[in-house]
Parts: structure tokens; C-alpha cells; sequence
């Protein structure tokens, strides 16, 4: 893949860089602030910007409103923003698009699911960090969310994160039939359609959770 990386911090900017070039990828941009960025992005057009929500020269979400903007010129880039909390206000209006990721910056030290998130979104696929999908899913206790079975509440916080049923069968020691069954009883309890694409799938949970910003620090 080709990869812009907007992050002010020196060191984490470039770990970043060579922990993705040590996997093979092309950095064909990096930014420290959020104007860098667009032009960066806008000069390169990559297969992905991995940017962090807070950026220069605001210091808030100058990094998010960048993805947004990206997100309207360029929509065929795909997009992972980085956060230190958990907090959902910019989740809603770019994952509606596919190809879209929300991680936690501590996520970045488990490399493997990290690269693998990266291909998921690249590939037009979506990835919400788990600590996110569990604040959504944790503030909301009402039917039909309640009627869910405690494997089919697992397997519903993995299709939200992005994870394709192979994916989480593999997560879940489980066989991929198994996982489309849930699924399908998951879709059904939720009085939605089941789709083929992971983003899709996450659109479908985003949508039933009714997700809007809520009252979470801003990353």
C-alpha cells in the first residue's frame, strides 16, 4: 500500500513509518500538522492516511476535520484515524463511507491486528477499535440488544470492529458456518439485512446503536 501518515509526534510518526515499511508498504507522505496533510494527500492520493485526530495548529480535531475533508475531495482513500480515548464523535459520518478505521494509539503495539486492520480499510473494509465498539455497545441495554445471547453479543462486537466471519471465526476458535449463523440470527433479532461487506455489516450495527457524538473526552 501506499501510506501518508499525519502525526505531530516525531517518534510516533516515525515508528509508524518503519514499523509499515518493515511490512512491505510505501510511505509516500508524512505530515505533522494538519495543512501538511491535505497537501500531502492531495499531491500523492495514497491507498491510505493514517492520521491523528489531534493535530497542529488547533491541538484538538484538526486531524478528524482533515479525514473529513480528505474524505469529500479524495473518497477513494481510505482512512484510520488515531486516538488516545475512547470517543466516538467523528466515528459516524466517515464510516457511513467504508473504508475507515478508529483505533486506540496503544493498538498500534499489537502489529499484527494493527497491519491487518490497515488492509481492511485499504481494501475498503472498516475498523473500530474494540474499547470503542464496547463503549457503544456497553450504553445501551435496551431490546432487541437484550435478547442477544452472550456469543451472539461476541460475535456482534466483531462484525462492529470490521472483522469479516472468517475473521472471526478464526478469533473465536469457531467454524465459519457457525459464525454465519450468528450473524444471521444476530441481523434478524436486530430487524436487519445481513451484507455481504464488512463496512456494510458495521453501517448496519452503527445505524441500529442510532450513534450521534456523545459526552466523551475529545481525543
Amino acid at each position: 500500500m501506499r501510506i501518508v501518515i499525519g502525526e505531530d509526534s516525531a517518534l510516533f510518526r516515525e515508528g509508524i513509518a518503519r514499523l509499515l515499511a518493515d511490512g512491505g508498504h510505501e510511505i509516500v507522505g508524512k505530515a505533522a500538522d494538519a495543512p501538511s496533510l491535505l497537501a500531502a494527500v492531495r499531491a500523492t492520493v495514497p491507498d491510505l492516511a493514517v492520521i491523528d485526530v489531534r493535530m497542529p495548529p488547533d491541538h484538538r480535531d484538526d486531524g478528524a476535520r482533515a479525514a473529513r475533508e480528505i474524505r469529500r475531495e479524495l473518497p477513494g482513500v481510505g482512512l484510520v484515524l488515531l486516538s488516545q480515548h475512547v470517543e466516538t464523535r467523528h466515528c459516524l459520518e466517515l464510516v457511513t463511507g467504508g473504508g475507515f478505521g478508529y483505533l486506540l494509539k496503544d493498538r498500534v503495539l499489537d502489529v499484527d491486528d494493527f497491519l491487518d486492520a490497515l488492509r481492511r480499510v485499504a481494501g475498503g473494509g472498516s475498523a473500530l477499535d474494540p474499547e470503542v465498539v464496547s463503549r457503544l455497545l456497553g450504553n445501551r441495554h435496551r431490546e432487541p440488544l437484550a435478547s442477544l445471547t452472550p456469543r451472539e453479543a461476541e460475535v456482534l462486537a466483531l462484525v462492529a470492529q470490521g472483522w469479516t466471519n472468517v475473521g472471526i471465526a478464526r478469533r473465536l476458535w469457531l467454524t465459519e458456518r457457525t459464525v454465519e449463523t450468528h450473524v444471521r440470527s444476530i441481523m434478524a433479532k436486530l430487524g436487519l439485512a445481513a451484507g455481504d461487506e464488512s463496512h456494510r455489516r458495521v453501517l448496519a450495527v452503527l445505524a441500529y446503536l442510532g450513534l450521534a457524538a456523545d459526552d466523551a473526552p475529545v481525543a
